[in-house]
């Protein structure tokens, strides 16, 4: 019989993976925009900019109005550091990783997250990697080969795409680890108004701008909009009713949501070797959707 304890429990662990799973469907669409915004012009490194500067002013204006708590001190150096790697370092790898490999290919690589989550999480976090964790950490990271080895039309899988495309993965795996760290402590707005900032600064010096047009500044609007301000919003929110290692296997629906997209968009086709890895990946992100009868969500 369950208590009213264990349903509370369920519904919050059911209401933390919905909330996940909105956010990588909503990071599922950054590619898409990036590509297009490429298209029109911009550089990676522009579009990476102006996600953090656009972003970044969106929860600026939110934690300002809302009167929340911003970090100070040495929680203050630690978010802006965060801003450097998690930010500016992500941001322009992710989008230089969809103009060498495509957008599908992109977004697929950033799922070698969970691994380092796996390894860093256990380190620093003090989780415990359980047997469903585990078979979908690995379901994930078989997937994201068996995508990246089948290629396909309009993926390529050159040095250079899975460089960048693994340095994403890798700066894009400091979001969890950061997120059970501080989420807990300040508002993930108030967080990334101090981190987005930060990033865009970071990116400036590098960053060659072009003159854009209405359809231009719209795309950059969705990409701070959609797969910025909303999906970090859906995420923070998610992370903290669940383990980061499951957090970011159920995030691992976005390549599936991108890989389908760039073929509806720009005509990339994932060959049927890669479309294995897809179920994967997918597999793996329902496995970890259905809450254990005995699992305490309320630990972290």
């Amino acid at each position: 019989m369950t208590t009213g304890t264990e349903g509370q429990a369920r519904q919050v662990v059911l209401r933390s993976t919905l909330l996940v799973l909105t956010a990588a469907v909503l990071w599922g669409l950054l590619g898409i925009f990036g590509k297009l915004a490429q298209a029109r012009g911009l550089s990676p490194l522009e579009v990476a900019f102006w996600r953090a500067a656009l972003g970044g002013g969106l929860y600026v204006a939110h934690a300002r109005a809302a009167g929340m708590r911003w970090p100070r001190g040495r929680d203050l150096l630690v978010t802006a550091l965060f801003g450097v790697t998690g930010v500016s370092v992500f941001y322009a790898s992710y989008q230089l990783a969809v103009r060498s490999g495509g957008a599908s290919l992109a977004s697929v690589l950033l799922y070698t997250a969970p691994a380092f989550v796996a390894v860093m999480g256990g380190a620093f976090l003090r989780e415990r990697l359980g047997v469903r964790e585990a078979v979908a950490v690995l379901g994930t990271l078989g997937g994201v080969a068996l995508i990246s080895l089948g290629g396909g039309q309009g993926v390529h899988a050159t040095p250079a795409a899975l460089g960048w495309g693994l340095l994403a993965g890798f700066t894009y795996s400091l979001y969890y680890l950061f997120g059970k760290l501080y989420f807990q402590r300040f508002e993930p707005v108030a967080l990334y108004a101090v981190a987005l900032p930060v990033g865009a600064l970071g990116l400036l010096p590098v960053t060659s701008f072009v003159h854009k047009d209405a359809g231009s500044w719209l795309l950059l609007a969705g990409i701070a909009v959609l797969s910025t301000y909303l999906a970090y919003m859906a995420y923070g929110l998610g992370l903290r009713g669940l383990p980061a290692t499951r957090a970011s296997v159920l995030a691992s629906v976005e390549p599936v949501v991108a890989a389908l997209l760039a073929a509806l968009v720009f005509s990339e086709r994932l060959s049927l070797l890669a479309v294995g890895g897809a179920v994967l990946v997918l597999g793996a992100a329902l496995l970890l959707s259905l809450p254990a009868r005995r699992e305490n969500a309320g630990t972290v």
